[in-house]
């Protein structure tokens, strides 16, 4: 793998224009808020884009970002059981990242492995997708889904003051 600018703002291309990723922040978005009993606000297509745009214009999270992005696009391993902690592992970190600093990071890494327990590309809008793409793009769907999903607005706990600030 060589990463250059031009190879990142490829990596970037290809998550901003991922927009069914919007569908999978969205179904965890659901799910998370009815187990934990809140109302979380869904996230549209133009916020996802918008805030891929945010990550990719700090070069330094951007060519991390993009270099974790290229190697899930890329990742297939034969008998694809050996290569699922590879995947989990690059994934988590992915989520991570995108979400942001802890606390946030740790949400982000934890979301990740709910939302790849249940995404795995649908045979009816996708019917040729598994056999095209390698077995690291679902998991690098959930870790977009998952680190995007907690850095974006929409959790009221997030919008408050924290009452544990010490001025």
């Amino acid at each position: 793998m060589h990463l250059s600018p031009a190879a990142v703002a490829d990596e970037r291309d290809w998550v901003r224009d991922r927009t069914e990723v919007v569908t999978l922040v969205n179904r965890v978005r659901a799910d998370l808020g009815e187990a934990f009993d809140v109302d979380v606000d869904a996230v549209t297509e133009a916020a996802y884009r918008a805030e891929v745009d945010a990550v990719f214009a700090d070069g330094d999270l951007a060519v991390n970002v993009a270099a974790l992005v290229g190697l899930l696009r890329d990742l297939d391993v034969e008998d694809d059981y050996p290569g699922f902690v590879v995947d989990e592992l690059l994934g988590r970190e992915l989520a991570g990242m995108l979400a942001g600093n802890q606390p946030l990071r740790l949400l982000g890494e934890a979301t990740f492995h709910y939302a790849d327990v249940g995404h795995h590309p649908d045979a009816e809008t996708a019917p040729d997708r598994e056999a095209a793409e390698p077995a690291g793009v679902d998991d690098l769907e959930a870790a977009l889904a998952a680190g995007f999903q907690t850095r974006l607005p929409g959790w009221d706990w997030r919008e408050e003051e924290s009452p544990f600030s010490v001025e």
